[in-house]
């Protein structure tokens, strides 16, 4: 009778701990399913920028980084090599010329999809008062109906610009926010600054 008694007790607690065990993983992939639904979609220009000099990553590449560390968001780098090598003066004379043309230049691989997500961060650098003609290539190429849109620059001294406004017109169907800005030559030191805006937002 002991040794029955001894064997159903180890039984109960096998499927106790059992059913612990599977409550804990289904906790965890609640979580990052949760996490995955932020995105950072960016355009960052590496090479010989304005009062930095030439870096060897974008500004904007390390504010999407810092966004996609502390929100735990997904990233998409919308990439070109049309601008590769450029000297600063001659790169933004082109850009000058791609605005006013309203040309659409090419950017590498897919438009990523987007129906996993609700939340999309878009950011990029200002030229020329918005965001590079190549982020605007891809704009034709993605769907933001229904999803929370938050714009984010770097600049040095034009702030959001008409980055937010634009992002607007091309997604009028999406719930597109403030946004936020920070100086080219801060983001280096200017992680706490980003941390304090999306604390802001709840992340």
């Amino acid at each position: 009778m002991k040794a029955n008694k001894l064997t159903a007790l180890l039984l109960v607690l096998l499927t106790v701990t059992g059913c612990n065990g599977q409550s804990n993983s289904t906790n965890n992939n609640q979580k990052t399913n949760t996490m995955s639904k932020s995105i950072v979609i960016f355009f960052s220009h590496a090479g010989d920028n304005y009062s930095v000099g030439n870096i060897e990553v974008g500004n904007t590449k390390i504010v999407a980084d810092y966004i996609t560390d502390i929100a735990g968001a997904d990233q998409f780098e919308i990439v070109t090599h049309k601008y590769d090598g450029m000297a600063y003066m001659p790169l933004i004379e082109l850009a000058k010329k791609e605005a006013a043309a309203g040309e659409l230049p090419p950017y590498e691989g897919q438009a990523p999809d987007l129906s996993a997500y609700d939340t999309v961060f878009i950011g990029g650098p200002v030229w020329w008062g918005t965001y590079p003609q190549v982020m605007f290539t891809l704009f034709k190429d993605i769907n933001l109906d229904g999803k929370t849109v938050i714009p984010f620059t770097t600049h040095e001294g034009s702030g959001l610009a008409s980055c937010a406004s634009d992002v607007k017109k091309h997604f009028p169907k999406a719930n597109v926010t403030k946004g936020f800005d920070i100086y080219g030559h801060d983001v280096r030191t200017g992680r706490a600054k980003v941390e304090k805006w999306l604390k802001g937002l709840g992340y």
